[in-house]
């Protein structure tokens, strides 16, 4: 092949794994085939040229990806390593590493994929409940979901936590792994002395060691700002319990952060002394919600209410990001509007308003998707839920539109909670119909099909990675954001997606 054909087939090929496309979609009824171990691959990828509306889901990649040995604990300070070209190389702004759960591990048993998928699901269950209730209950300020409990003891094999980050934590800054959570409206920490409190990597933070840790009096301003506050000895006291049956109660503190090379004062943080079985090994959680007490809300002064992140793919050895500052809003994405709900302040609501397939939408009412009067519905972005959930309506017939275009792959039997699924081993590589989202404004996100069709074991079971709600709520899980950068500007109320990819 000529040097510029190969050129050539490499940017389509490119071009095909670009999640962005705000072009008017085709209407393409070709059927998918699938391209085996034994096919010419690069046939294969003369075919994905000519049908557009299709792309290549390389399997083989995918099945090995599942085999990566997670990372031990004592191997946390390598992966999270500044590189100071990670900070010079976008113009001195400082991009945080993100990490997701699934590289981490506390087990010395042999890394199987199938019992971390589980986990996740069983995780995902719980979250999900969390939200439809938080979301159902007349205050979705309020933390306390007792009907999903569970007895989590340790943050070993349950919680709500997904992806991490470190920061510095105090004066001097003791270094502490955070997990990101997009909806919830605080951030806390395990603090000594502490009488009940859950396994995590570092050492438990210790205030006297602290010389920028001051309580918050019970008659201050920032009180008044938690929900559900209570006064112990003079000392501002809060309590957040989560859908997984873990909780944390403390003492209200301000306090110093440190990310990167950046020093924040004066951050009103939980001091937790009683904390039950959370995140994996994490010290706490950065709360970037939109209500006034998360990190957004508190120095939305110094950030411009505006942050940017990218979570990595599951599998790989590459790290996600967070940035914060309008300063860190790309130029060239996908702007969509950000949607209030003055009933759910902490989550982050986009339009959607409509599903695609094989680039034909699928005839859903757009209705189904809209946020009401009264606060429900609606089409929540979630970096704490994975897998993305649609009203039953709409994901039956989405699914349904799937099957018809990839009637050439064999099936599996159901997965957990997915009842979409396909045997593809002996596959190389696969020829599946795109995935879109249809947003208000005209954007169209069309996804890898990394985000859509994924493998459940090591065995070559993919499945179709939606999943119906249990109520009219629609959530954007973190499995379709992977490797999308995605920017929040609640300032200028949008949102937007690339143009990066990571």
């Amino acid at each position: 092949m000529p040097a510029s054909q190969a050129l050539l087939v490499l940017v389509v090929v490119m071009l095909l794994q670009l999640a962005i496309s705000t072009t008017a979609t085709k209407t393409s009824t070709n059927t998918s085939t699938a391209t085996s171990h034994h096919d010419n691959i690069s046939k294969a990828k003369t075919k994905t040229t000519l049908y557009p509306d299709f792309q290549l889901l390389n399997v083989k990649q995918a099945l090995r990806e599942t085999k990566t040995r997670p990372i031990k604990p004592s191997q946390y300070q390598e992966l999270f390593k500044t590189n100071p070209n990670d900070s010079e190389s976008t113009g001195g702004k400082q991009k945080l590493k993100l990490v997701h759960r699934d590289k981490v591990s506390f087990s010395n048993k042999l890394h199987n994929h199938s019992h971390v998928f589980h986990a996740r699901m069983h995780r995902d269950v719980k979250r999900v409940a969390s939200l439809i209730h938080r979301l159902s209950s007349g205050s979705a300020a309020k933390y306390e979901v007792e009907d999903f409990g569970s007895d989590v003891v340790s943050g070993m094999n349950q919680g709500s936590g997904e992806y991490f980050v470190r920061i510095g934590l105090g004066s001097p800054p003791r270094s502490q792994y955070m997990v990101i959570d997009s909806g919830s409206d605080i951030v806390w920490v395990q603090c000594k002395p502490c009488t009940q409190c859950y396994h995590q990597t570092d050492p438990l933070f210790d205030p006297a060691d602290s010389a920028s840790f001051m309580g918050v009096s019970c008659s201050s301003a920032v009180c008044d700002r938690v929900e559900n506050a209570g006064c112990n000895s003079g000392r501002c006291r809060y309590e957040v319990s989560y859908g997984d049956g873990s909780y944390t109660k403390g003492t209200l503190a301000l306090e110093t952060l440190t990310f990167g090379r950046t020093v924040v004062r004066n951050v009103a943080i939980g001091c937790g002394h009683s904390n039950r079985g959370m995140f994996v090994g994490a010290a706490g959680l950065l709360g970037l919600g939109g209500g006034s007490m998360s990190f957004m809300g508190q120095l939305s002064g110094q950030t411009g209410n505006a942050f940017s992140y990218c979570l990595v793919s599951r599998g790989t050895n590459a790290n996600g990001f967070l940035e914060f500052g309008s300063e860190a809003m790309p130029v060239g994405a996908a702007w969509i509007p950000l949607v209030r709900n003055p009933r759910a302040p902490s989550f982050y609501y986009i339009r959607l308003l409509g599903l695609g397939v094989g680039g034909t939408r699928v005839p859903i009412s757009e209705d189904v998707f809209q946020l009401n009067e009264l606060g429900s519905g609606g089409v929540v972005m979630d970096t704490g839920t994975a897998v993305t959930r649609l009203p039953t309506v709409a994901y039956e017939a989405f699914r349904n539109a799937f099957i018809e275009q990839t009637q050439n792959l064999p099936r599996a039997s159901e997965v957990s909670i997915f009842d979409t699924c396909y045997n593809l081993f002996g596959f190389l590589s696969v020829r599946v119909p795109t995935v879109s989202f249809y947003f208000s404004g005209g954007p169209i996100l069309t996804l890898p099909a990394n985000n859509f069709l994924i493998p459940v074991d090591d065995a070559g079971t993919f499945c179709f990675a939606f999943a119906p709600s249990p109520s009219g709520l629609s959530i954007l899980g973190n499995i379709q954001q992977e490797g999308i950068q995605i920017s929040v500007d609640e300032a200028n109320e949008f949102v937007g997606f690339g143009p990066n990819v990571c």
